[in-house]
């Protein structure tokens, strides 16, 4: 099979570009590299395809001044602003600090009761949600519908939300860097609502927010407290997307709910 690599320099340039261009910045190396481990010192030392002289040229002209590229405000500025849940979703509207702003359709905010004494909160959008616009929509939040109507609740008595509020591609897990960039957000999305109660609905949420190192199972179940907004009650269940593909689980997300149960009864 001929070789498809342009022999000329100009051609060589060209194709190398258009790779870089499409985001193939990266040579092939012989060992494989942790990325998540490695961090910005494995980046900043890994091997990169040649630009072309123009290229090179463009890099060598001097930069902006400092004062030029003033940075913008942290994601912890823009949440601490927030005096209101409205101020808070246009403060992430504007946040342009999490990537997956600009692959997901929608924001994803909020959905029930925002003066409710439970707050829910998930890891991050799906399909459904990022169409619709709303947490917990698709299959997953139909049947946590279920589940709080066993227990005489429904979305007018409870708050929802995500820790993430874009969706990431395909339903993959949010990296850490992107947990990270939302987490000053949802933090002030508790502040502000002001529950009595937060259930974490899956593992990564529980890890997030109440700093659980143990997976669900063994995390589910437990009172434990939120460290901030003055230690709110908390407590970990399983996720409803996971019970739908574990459905003999169910059983122990019954035994969290009656937990969830007794304690609004006893007036949380």
């Amino acid at each position: 099979m001929a070789d498809p690599t342009p022999s000329n320099a100009a051609a060589l340039a060209e194709y190398l570009a258009w790779h870089r261009d499409a985001g193939l910045d990266v040579a092939t190396q012989e060992a494989p590299v942790d990325r998540f481990v490695a961090g910005e010192s494995a980046g900043a030392s890994r091997p990169r395809l040649a630009r072309p002289a123009s290229a090179e040229a463009d890099a060598a002209r001097p930069s902006s001044p400092p004062a030029a590229r003033e940075a913008g405000p942290s994601a912890s500025e823009l949440a601490g602003a927030a005096r209101s849940l409205d101020e808070l979703r246009a403060a992430l509207e504007a946040f342009e600090g999490c990537a997956l702003r600009s692959t997901a359709s929608r924001l994803v905010f909020e959905d029930g009761a925002r003066e409710a004494a439970i707050m829910l909160i998930g890891e991050a959008p799906g399909g459904d949600e990022d169409r619709i616009g709303r947490p917990f929509v698709g299959r997953a939040g139909q049947l946590l519908d279920r589940m709080l109507k066993g227990i005489g609740l429904d979305r007018s008595r409870v708050y929802i939300a995500n820790v993430v509020p874009w969706r990431p591609p395909g339903n993959r897990t949010p990296t850490p860097q992107e947990t990270a960039a939302c987490l000053p957000f949802i933090a002030r999305q508790i502040e502000l609502v002001g529950p009595k109660l937060i259930v974490c609905l899956g593992g990564s949420s529980a890890r997030v927010l109440l700093g659980v190192e143990d997976g669900i199972m063994r995390a589910r179940g437990k009172w434990r407290s939120y460290p901030g907004a003055g230690g709110v009650k908390a407590l970990a269940t399983l996720h409803p997307a996971y019970l739908l593909r574990q459905p003999a689980h169910k059983r122990l997300a019954w035994r969290d709910l009656r937990m969830i149960r007794a304690a609004v009864a006893a007036g949380l």
